[in-house]
């Protein structure tokens, strides 16, 4: 039985920040050898970043992204290191390098592409296609593969454990969704126990654009037993000793059978200890970290990707219109827990139509939170809008013209203070919204980060309330999360005058959108055939408004944008 130690480096770097991602490695590189590990293990794509997209498309990008690689490389000793990065050979190649010594000593290709959900992966690159090589790594034989390559039962795990790997790590950008990390635990624990081997899953953390990746790297044994799993949405080295055993006994035993399959070769990265490591310390040991519960997964996953998407693109501070309703509630929280209170700015823009309890919900609001909260009315505004339009609009009624004038004057207000002060606006609208058109373009929609876009309307209320229950203290007035929602840009305006009620609605909205099912399908489930109707048209009418709205943070397992892409002209009914 051999023992290697493993630092699994979860880190969050950025896209096109060569670099600083270099740099990024290094660093944590250092703290696994300072750690005694054998080899430390990082991140899919870490080097240019993930997705790196069109970036790839750039030769001069590719080839910053190989000295990176070269920087990293030349900073290594005695710990291996195994890092992502794009290789540029014959064609292009998601890969992983193992570098020690100084040097680049053995590269791997990923074999399986992921082409659907938000991956394009055979757009860019080539699957890897030359024959397997095993690494001895502290006496061990250890395996590479890059996150899909895990997904099949049949795929490049089970070969490299068929031909004698002891060990396979995993290098992983897996985006998060809603109890993605479930997923990952039961296809992982079966993948290592098929192949009677261990098994390291390294994954990124941190937003990038509309994608959120929530870390929770994993260990597993041969057996497929849990050994070790990260937190969730923090970068973390975590150090790992694993004890190897002679692996033919299990396979020996398999009920399955054997499939006779010849030895792979194996590349010498670093011989076994002369003196054996000693067991990490009981203070030191991992245990696994447990899961983080569904609403505050959920909330952590929108913090991260407003704080990365503030910061790595080069804003401080945030401006988000209070209206003195849930989402805007929920928007703020988020935005004071990213980024703290002082560098959140509420803006508070009543009209005529605006309710006393409304303008107080949202003082309320911004006194718990400690956020800065200016008061500036739009009705000056509004007043000679509707002067200036008179002529035009005479003997016509009032209707969804004079309402959508106010929420553009919001829109404008907001981008005028963005432009003024360099803050970044967030916008409020939620997916139940986004999803039936319940917006106006160039109002509500206008702004340069949409937090809670991917969250239905059911969802922002359980968020709430859950925020709330950590505080132990009424962050969301309870006065917003009981009153009827409401857009107020009319007297008496309440949102189930436009649309059904969220509990009826949000169900319909998942089937459709996220399951992709049919009308006649969900009038099968039991729904309402008239309500079906009306909302599959609501959302097929409301396409193109959508393509006009700005990126937000993917907590669902289908987002509009990069997993749901359809046709603005189209006329099936389905």
């Amino acid at each position: 039985m051999h023992r290697i130690r493993v630092g699994l480096c979860q880190v969050n770097t950025t896209v096109g920040d060569l670099d600083a991602n270099a740099q990024r490695v290094l660093s944590a590189l250092a703290d696994a050898e300072a750690a005694g590990c054998d080899v430390a293990v990082f991140p899919e794509l870490l080097l240019p970043g993930y997705p790196p997209e069109d970036l790839l498309l750039k030769p001069g990008f590719v080839r910053a992204n190989l000295e990176a690689l070269g920087r990293v490389a030349a900073g290594t000793g005695g710990c291996a290191a195994v890092v992502g990065f794009a290789d540029a050979q014959r064609d292009l190649y998601n890969a992983a390098a193992v570098c020690a010594g100084g040097e680049v000593v053995a590269t791997y290709h990923k074999r399986l592409l992921p082409n659907y959900g938000v991956f394009d992966e055979r757009r860019y690159f080539t699957p890897g296609s030359h024959p397997y090589t095993l690494l001895s790594i502290a006496g061990v034989r250890v395996g590479l593969s890059i996150c899909e390559d895990a997904w099949s039962p049949t795929g490049p795990i089970a070969d490299q454990g068929a031909g004698g790997a002891e060990l396979v790590l995993n290098l992983n950008a897996s985006p998060y969704h809603a109890g993605r990390l479930a997923d990952r635990e039961r296809m992982l624990a079966v993948r290592a126990a098929d192949a009677s081997c261990a098994l390291v899953y390294v994954n990124l953390v941190g937003g990038q654009d509309e994608l959120v990746f929530d870390g929770a790297s994993l260990v597993f044994d041969s057996a497929g037993r849990l050994v070790a799993r990260a937190p969730q949405f923090e970068e973390a080295t975590i150090v790992v000793d694993l004890d190897v055993p002679v692996s033919f006994r299990a396979r020996l035993l398999d009920p399955r059978g054997r499939v006779p399959t010849p030895p792979l070769p194996v590349v010498v990265v670093s011989a076994p200890r002369k003196t054996p490591v000693a067991p990490l310390a009981s203070t030191r040991r991992p245990v696994p970290v447990a899961p983080l519960p569904f609403h505050r997964e959920v909330y952590d996953a929108l913090v991260v990707g407003t704080r990365d998407y503030v910061a790595k693109n080069g804003f401080t501070d945030v401006v988000v219109g209070l209206s003195g309703g849930v989402d805007s509630s929920l928007v703020a929280v988020i935005a004071v827990d990213a980024l703290g209170a002082d560098h959140v700015h509420g803006v508070s823009m009543p009209s005529r139509f605006s309710s006393e309890h409304s303008r107080a919900d949202a003082r309320r609001l911004a006194d718990a939170l400690g956020l800065d909260l200016r008061s500036i009315p739009i009705e000056p505004g509004h007043d000679a809008l509707l002067d200036m339009l008179g002529e035009t609009f005479a003997g016509l009624p009032t209707g969804l013209a004079e309402e959508n004038i106010q929420s553009r004057l919001r829109g404008m207000t907001l981008m005028a203070l963005s432009n003024k002060f360099a803050w970044l606006v967030l916008t409020t609208g939620n997916k139940s919204e986004s999803a039936v058109g319940y917006s106006t373009l160039y109002g509500d929609t206008a702004g340069g980060f949409a937090v809670i876009k991917d969250v239905p309307k059911t969802l922002v209320y359980e968020l709430c309330r859950d925020r709330n229950a950590r505080a132990k203290s009424l962050l969301v007035p309870e006065g917003v999360l009981t009153k009827p929602p409401s857009a107020e840009l009319r007297p008496g305006q309440r949102d189930d005058q436009s649309l059904p009620a969220y509990a009826l609605l949000d169900p319909i909205l998942e089937a459709y959108v996220e399951d992709d099912l049919t009308r006649a399908e969900l009038v099968a489930l039991g729904h309402d055939p008239d309500l079906v109707e009306r909302v599959t048209r609501l959302v097929d009418r409301a396409e193109y408004k959508r393509r006009q709205t700005p990126p937000g943070v993917r907590v669902t397992p289908k987002a509009f944008g990069k997993d749901r892409r359809l046709p603005l002209t189209n006329r099936y009914q389905g």
